[in-house]
């Protein structure tokens, strides 16, 4: 799936969780609100890596490929809250650090 394609879905997605926030909550989350949700979920995905690794026991309740899942549809969304493109975000920054690493473009 490209990103921009990624960053669709998300954002449809997301829409549907602001209307369950409106009835539940009275309103949608902030930009921020949704910044620390990520933050959050990538915390977990720390701690599912160090349970594969048997550093770290988890209820199992929550698989690697999921949390890892839900974290790029937090950062698709993120970057369309604040009107960046994740295609552009990634390219520009894979970009960089091919340059920075003098790493030639394989495409």
């Amino acid at each position: 799936m490209e990103p921009s394609e990624a960053q669709r879905q998300s954002v449809a997605i997301r829409a549907r969780h602001h209307e369950l926030e409106r009835q539940i909550h009275g309103s949608e989350w902030t930009a921020e609100e949704d910044a620390l949700a990520f933050l959050t979920d990538a915390g977990l995905v720390g701690r599912l890596i160090m349970d594969e690794e048997g550093r770290w026991p988890s209820s199992g309740d929550v698989t690697l490929p999921a949390k890892v899942g839900e974290c790029v549809w937090w950062l698709a969304v993120l970057a369309e809250r604040t009107g960046l493109s994740l295609d552009e975000c990634v390219a520009e920054f894979l970009a960089e650090r091919q340059r920075s690493l003098g790493i030639e473009d394989a495409s």
